[in-house]
Protein backbone atom coordinates (compact mmCIF):
# COMPACT_ATOMS: atom_id res chain seq x y z
CA UNK A 1 0.00 0.00 0.00
CA UNK A 2 1.14 3.43 -0.89
CA UNK A 3 0.02 6.31 0.97
CA UNK A 4 0.17 9.94 -1.12
CA UNK A 5 -0.38 13.24 0.36
CA UNK A 6 -0.62 16.14 -1.74
CA UNK A 7 0.05 20.22 -0.43
CA UNK A 8 1.14 23.63 -1.53
CA UNK A 9 -2.86 24.17 -3.05
CA UNK A 10 -4.40 27.76 -2.32
CA UNK A 11 -5.86 30.75 -4.31
CA UNK A 12 -3.44 32.73 -7.20
CA UNK A 13 -4.16 34.86 -9.11
CA UNK A 14 -4.66 34.42 -13.14
CA UNK A 15 -1.21 34.54 -14.66
CA UNK A 16 0.27 33.82 -11.60
CA UNK A 17 2.44 30.45 -10.66
CA UNK A 18 1.88 27.83 -8.11
CA UNK A 19 3.45 24.53 -7.13
CA UNK A 20 1.84 21.42 -5.65
CA UNK A 21 3.79 18.39 -3.91
CA UNK A 22 3.12 14.95 -4.01
CA UNK A 23 5.18 12.74 -0.77
CA UNK A 24 4.89 9.22 -0.80
CA UNK A 25 5.68 7.12 1.60
CA UNK A 26 7.49 3.48 1.82
CA UNK A 27 10.88 2.14 0.07
CA UNK A 28 9.11 2.04 -3.30
CA UNK A 29 9.01 5.03 -4.78
CA UNK A 30 11.09 4.59 -7.69
CA UNK A 31 9.25 2.04 -9.04
CA UNK A 32 6.09 4.08 -9.35
CA UNK A 33 4.69 5.91 -12.25
CA UNK A 34 3.32 9.02 -10.73
CA UNK A 35 0.55 11.19 -12.81
CA UNK A 36 -1.84 14.19 -11.46
CA UNK A 37 -5.29 14.80 -12.13
CA UNK A 38 -7.79 17.21 -11.31
CA UNK A 39 -11.60 17.94 -10.83
CA UNK A 40 -12.52 21.23 -12.11
CA UNK A 41 -16.33 22.16 -10.26
CA UNK A 42 -19.01 20.46 -11.47
CA UNK A 43 -17.05 18.29 -14.04
CA UNK A 44 -15.44 14.89 -14.56
CA UNK A 45 -11.69 14.40 -12.92
CA UNK A 46 -9.32 14.48 -16.15
CA UNK A 47 -5.83 14.05 -16.34
CA UNK A 48 -3.01 16.57 -16.21
CA UNK A 49 0.05 15.18 -15.98
CA UNK A 50 2.57 11.68 -15.45
CA UNK A 51 5.64 10.97 -14.61
CA UNK A 52 8.04 7.96 -15.65
CA UNK A 53 9.39 6.11 -12.71
CA UNK A 54 12.93 7.36 -13.77
CA UNK A 55 11.57 10.66 -14.10
CA UNK A 56 12.85 10.54 -18.00
CA UNK A 57 9.59 10.86 -19.47
CA UNK A 58 6.72 13.03 -19.18
CA UNK A 59 3.37 13.40 -20.65
CA UNK A 60 0.93 16.78 -20.52
CA UNK A 61 -2.74 17.15 -21.15
CA UNK A 62 -2.35 19.44 -24.12
CA UNK A 63 -4.20 22.30 -22.11
CA UNK A 64 -1.88 22.19 -19.50
CA UNK A 65 1.33 22.01 -22.45
CA UNK A 66 3.88 25.03 -22.25
CA UNK A 67 2.12 26.25 -18.83
CA UNK A 68 2.56 22.82 -16.48
CA UNK A 69 5.79 20.81 -15.42
CA UNK A 70 5.83 17.70 -13.77
CA UNK A 71 9.19 16.40 -11.91
CA UNK A 72 9.72 14.15 -9.14
CA UNK A 73 12.99 13.43 -7.35
CA UNK A 74 12.89 9.59 -6.19
CA UNK A 75 15.23 10.52 -3.12
CA UNK A 76 12.99 12.49 -1.40
CA UNK A 77 10.21 10.44 -2.42
CA UNK A 78 8.00 13.39 -4.12
CA UNK A 79 6.47 14.40 -6.86
CA UNK A 80 5.90 18.05 -8.32
CA UNK A 81 3.82 20.16 -10.38
CA UNK A 82 4.75 23.55 -11.20
CA UNK A 83 2.00 25.29 -12.36
CA UNK A 84 2.52 28.82 -14.48
CA UNK A 85 0.45 31.34 -16.28
CA UNK A 86 -2.91 30.16 -14.14
CA UNK A 87 -5.93 30.65 -15.93
CA UNK A 88 -9.41 30.62 -14.23
CA UNK A 89 -10.16 27.28 -16.07
CA UNK A 90 -6.86 25.64 -13.82
CA UNK A 91 -9.30 26.11 -10.55
CA UNK A 92 -10.02 22.56 -9.42
CA UNK A 93 -9.26 19.95 -6.99
CA UNK A 94 -5.92 18.84 -7.91
CA UNK A 95 -5.00 14.86 -6.71
CA UNK A 96 -1.76 12.49 -7.05
CA UNK A 97 -2.09 9.35 -8.09
CA UNK A 98 0.34 6.22 -8.75
CA UNK A 99 0.95 2.99 -10.23
CA UNK A 100 3.29 0.04 -9.98
CA UNK A 101 2.35 -0.90 -13.27
CA UNK A 102 4.76 -0.31 -16.03
CA UNK A 103 3.68 0.75 -19.06
CA UNK A 104 5.77 1.76 -22.16
CA UNK A 105 3.70 4.65 -22.92
CA UNK A 106 2.68 6.59 -19.99
CA UNK A 107 -1.50 5.95 -19.08
CA UNK A 108 -3.77 8.96 -18.71
CA UNK A 109 -6.59 7.17 -17.26
CA UNK A 110 -7.91 7.02 -14.13
CA UNK A 111 -8.34 3.24 -13.94
CA UNK A 112 -4.55 3.21 -14.71
CA UNK A 113 -3.64 4.38 -11.38
CA UNK A 114 -4.22 2.36 -8.16
CA UNK A 115 -3.38 4.69 -5.19
CA UNK A 116 -4.43 8.29 -5.11
CA UNK A 117 -4.09 11.34 -2.47
CA UNK A 118 -6.86 13.56 -0.87
CA UNK A 119 -6.69 16.44 -3.30
CA UNK A 120 -5.09 19.91 -2.91
CA UNK A 121 -7.40 23.00 -3.70
CA UNK A 122 -6.33 25.19 -6.34
CA UNK A 123 -8.28 28.24 -6.85
CA UNK A 124 -7.23 31.00 -9.71
CA UNK A 125 -8.71 34.17 -9.48
CA UNK A 126 -9.19 37.31 -12.01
Amino acid sequence: QVQLVETGGGLVQAGGSLRIYCAADGRTFNKLTVAWFRRPPGKDREFVAAISRSGGRTSLADSVKGRFTISRDNAENTADLQMNSLELEDTAVYYCAATHTWSAVLRTGEKDYEYWGQGTQVTVSS
